[in-house]
């Protein structure tokens, strides 16, 4: 009796594993090619309905209403390319590289086939393929991205698409039952149910990087619904089914759910996604003020009577916050009556606008309570908002182009180069060439500007040797046709 319960643990054991190493090791094939249709970009549904009343909230209503504007999305990318300079003597490939393959989710915002993901689901894809929730495949154009809030816009060739209604993050409250849609560990059309935890958080995971103006903005809604890999740009709805955040990251020690997940309010994503295909990149404004949280510490170091808010510590010379009146010790406490608790819900709310936009911001001064109107401003100081043709100007191959300026040249020891501050699909991408790259010859010619670039390029046929330095300092060659 007892070799035989053994002999039926064994065997049930045996079970287990082998169920394991298929879902992990042997995932189903991927969808085949992809339909390319022709992309018109407009946004059919972008203005949010109404809210339905708290009171009507229903799972499977909600679940019902968002799975199918879910997608699963694909991408193919290639590994850095290196090259052999002993090929030519010794015969062997020149280059080398291995494709890359990976997965997440995104979300259907448009009935005529816009799609919102996060960037670092499509970031160095080759290809993106869209998969729906009724198993039709589609390729799908990159529009643009923003590494700065991890948001990027698709487009596919389709249209009565079952889009999602945007729904309300300010009017989120912390408790409030949500679900997660989305395809982790490629388990297509999965939901997940938890409570909002927290609003405005800030846990530092998008890179600061000002060398490529990538600044990041941090607004999470924190929640407690379960989130794995392949949820990244998935929907979180509320019990109405409306969309109110981006699902992007998970606080984890493991790589796995441990408990708490942080989604990108939709209020951003609307504003992110209507810059990215106005202008094919995100207008962020600014105050101009150095501010932070109030502590306990600072509270008693300035006599303050108040816990909430953001205190003013400096301003920028000339900028939109001294213009306006903005003085040292203010506290910002609302934007267009919207009140702001902390540094972080102060950048949520200006991130909302645009430069050249004017807000109404509520500040305490020695305890009186103000209005001053302001005048956003980019980190240039200027009011105006860059159009889709000048941003395009100095794109070569997917890739804009900047003169570099002297303290990097300097810092990098380089006597001349232009650098890489943007790439998407194109050969440059192709070839394994990353944002914040250095040309600095093309072909053995020294470049020193865009047009330099251009014109080498324009110039040839067949292979070229691209030669430059990364921002670690490091050098590097990368080889493609043209």
């Amino acid at each position: 009796m007892k070799q035989l319960i053994k002999t039926a643990a064994v065997a049930l054991f045996g079970g287990f594993v082998a169920l394991g190493t298929y879902v992990y090791f042997f995932p189903q094939e991927e969808p085949a090619a992809a339909i390319e249709t022709k992309t018109q970009f407009k946004l059919s549904n972008y203005n949010t309905p109404p809210s339905m009343p708290l009171e009507s909230i229903d799972f499977v209503v909600a679940a019902n209403k968002s799975l199918d504007a879910v997608v699963h999305v694909k991408t193919v990318s290639e590994a850095q390319q290196y090259y052999n300079p002993w090929s030519r003597y010794f015969g062997g490939d020149a280059y080398s590289s291995k494709q890359q393959r990976s997965s997440g989710s995104g979300v259907i915002i448009s009935d005529d086939g816009f799609i919102v993901t996060n960037n670092h689901v499509i970031e160095n894809a080759e290809t993106i393929e869209v998969t729906t929730n009724d198993n039709q495949t589609f390729e799908a154009n990159l529009v643009g991205r923003d590494p700065g809030t991890d948001i990027a816009l698709l487009k596919i060739g389709a249209d009565q698409m079952p889009s999602i209604t945007l729904g309300d993050s300010d009017a989120l409250q912390i408790g409030e039952w949500v679900l997660a849609v989305g395809n982790p560990f490629n388990l297509t059309s999965t939901v997940t149910a938890g409570i909002v935890s927290a609003k405005a958080r800030n846990i530092n995971i998008l890179d600061y990087d000002p060398g490529n103006e990538t600044f990041p903005l941090e607004s999470f809604i924190q929640t407690d619904a379960a989130v794995n890999p392949g949820n990244s740009g998935g929907a979180l709805v509320n019990g109405r089914g409306e969309l109110i955040g981006i699902n992007t990251a998970i606080a984890s020690r493991t790589g796995t759910y441990n408990g708490y997940s942080f989604a990108v309010p939709v209020s951003i994503v609307k504003k992110v996604t209507a810059d990215l295909l106005e202008f094919g990149k995100v207008q962020r404004a600014y105050i101009g003020v150095n501010i932070s949280n109030i502590d306990p510490e600072l509270r008693s170091k300035r006599g303050i009577d108040v816990s909430e808010g953001a205190y003013v510590r400096g301003l920028l010379e000339g900028g939109a916050a001294a213009e306006a009146g903005i003085t040292e010790g203010d506290i910002i406490i609302s934007v267009e009556d919207f009140p702001v608790k902390s540094v972080t819900e102060l950048q949520e709310q200006v991130g909302k606008y645009r430069p050249g936009d004017r807000i109404n911001v509520g500040i305490l001064r020695n305890s009186q309570n103000k209005k001053l109107e302001i005048l956003l401003r980019d980190r240039y100081g200027n009011t105006d908002v860059k159009k889709r043709t000048d941003i395009e100007t100095n794109r070569v191959f997917g890739a804009r182009l900047e003169v570099v300026n002297p303290k990097e040249k300097s810092t990098l020891k380089v006597a001349n180069g232009v650098k890489i501050t943007d790439i998407e699909e194109g050969k440059f991408r192709r070839a394994g060439i990353k944002e914040g790259f250095i040309i600095t010859h093309i072909d053995k010619q020294a470049v020193d500007s865009p047009e330099d670039v251009k014109r080498i390029l324009n110039a040839k046929s067949g292979g070229v040797l691209v030669e430059g330095i990364h921002q670690n300092g490091m050098p590097d060659y990368y080889g493609f046709g043209v």
